[in-house]
């Protein structure tokens, strides 16, 4: 078989060593070079073929170089990119609108990245809970969960519980309070007069695809709404197909109070990113309150949209729910190697979990990129599965038989 690793390529190896030398060391990406990609599959700089199974973490849910979504993108590129929100544009209004509907809320802020919404929810939650629910000012105290993931602001680490994302980075700000992920009476008991905000991922993406137990987000809803608390879903990484759903909230039959999304939202072209809820929650701001010089832009709000028309065909959530069914059967003879400790997720986001004792994940993902298939670790023990949802059955059964090779 002919050598992938990008590092001993020619043309690779040139982008890698600029990369080290000129990037900050932010990342640690496999050595592979991305040069162009299309529908499951991307091609690096020397012409080998891989298949995504990351879609750019949820990202390119609707597969690399969508054609309606490249259309829209160069149309709108010759009309208009930028105005900022010093003046309107005219295609905030009818993104707004969508996508508002899409969600079953009233109103939209937009934003551009997933960390600036998460942030942009927080403020969101702080501001309603001293002009609506009446907690004192600056004391208002936002619930989060253990492992969680919302990204790595100043503010989000200091509620995160990952070393790796704290350590060098304090002080950390007040206001927040951590308990465990999937326990209602650890939630119930941090609930008080001065709560606001209830902020989860319906599955933990970065912890390793962790599903919630059985009943735990419905009575979360149930004990928020008794004490007038938000419900903040973080549907980043979740959200807009991924688990064969519009939301994963969808799954679990709950209605939050706010929707936080990006990732997907932007098509795989643009940075956006959305904090959606009712027109009572998001009405607290006034001009000066918050802002972006591109939120909003449209030419992120005509790609935005045009997502927003996809979703509703309901084409990529049928395809998740289908083909992630059919993943998880291929799957589940690996259950019984003696590497895997489980096999867990919904639709087309899969957490496998190693043993300790097999090694580290990110060495089996290196194992896959030279057998020609892409996917990420995280948490050390867990390979992620997530191609773009316009994957086909024949592109899970290669999928399959290259996670065998590396795995049985």
């Amino acid at each position: 078989m002919p050598n992938t690793d990008a590092s001993v390529n020619t043309i690779g190896a040139h982008h890698i060593d600029m990369v080290e030398q000129y990037a900050a060391h932010n990342y640690a990406p496999l050595p592979v070079v991305v040069a162009r990609a299309e529908g499951a599959w991307m091609w690096d700089a020397d012409g080998n073929k891989y298949l995504d199974m990351l879609a750019a973490y949820s990202a390119i849910n609707f597969g690399h170089a969508h054609p309606d979504l490249i259309a829209v993108a160069k149309a709108q590129l010759d009309d208009l990119t930028l105005t900022s929100r010093a003046y309107y544009n005219d295609q905030l209004g009818p993104f707004c609108k969508e996508l508002a509907s899409l969600c079953g809320m009233e109103m939209v802020l937009p934003m551009n990245t997933g960390a600036e919404a998460v942030e942009t929810a927080i403020k969101t939650a702080r501001k309603w809970g001293y002009t609506k629910k009446g907690v004192p000012e600056n004391q208002a105290k936002i619930i989060c969960c253990s492992e969680n993931f919302h990204g790595r602001t100043t503010t989000i680490v200091s509620f995160s519980t990952d070393s790796q994302c704290r350590n060098g980075f304090g002080p950390f700000m007040p206001g927040f309070e951590i308990v465990t992920y999937g326990d209602l009476d650890a939630l119930e008991a941090a609930i008080d007069e001065n709560t606001v905000a209830f902020l989860v991922e319906p599955i933990q993406g970065e912890a390793g695809i962790i599903v919630p137990p059985e009943g735990y987000l419905a009575q979360a809803r149930a004990l928020c709404a008794e004490h007038n608390v938000l419900f903040i879903a973080d549907e980043i990484q979740s959200g807009l197909g991924r688990t064969g759903a519009t939301f994963t909230c969808d799954l679990y039959d709950v209605k939050p109070d706010v929707y936080v999304l990006g990732k997907a939202l932007g098509g795989g072209i643009m940075p956006v990113s959305a904090v959606v809820s009712s027109a009572e929650i998001l009405g607290v701001f006034t001009p000066g309150d918050h802002g972006s010089t591109f939120g909003g832009n449209p030419l992120a709000c005509a790609i935005a949209s045009k997502v927003v028309e996809i979703l509703k065909t309901d084409c990529y959530q049928e395809n998740a729910r289908q083909l992630g069914a059919y993943l998880f059967e291929q799957l589940e003879p690996l259950r019984a190697s003696e590497k895997i400790k489980d096999i867990r997720g919904r639709g087309l986001w899969v957490g496998i979990e190693l043993y300790p004792e097999a090694g580290l994940a990110k060495d089996y993902c290196k194992k896959l990129m030279a057998e020609r298939m892409l996917c990420k670790d995280t948490h050390e023990q867990t390979m992620r599965i997530a191609p773009p949802l316009c994957i086909t059955r024949e592109e899970i059964d290669w999928a399959v038989e290259q996670l065998y090779k590396v795995l049985s």
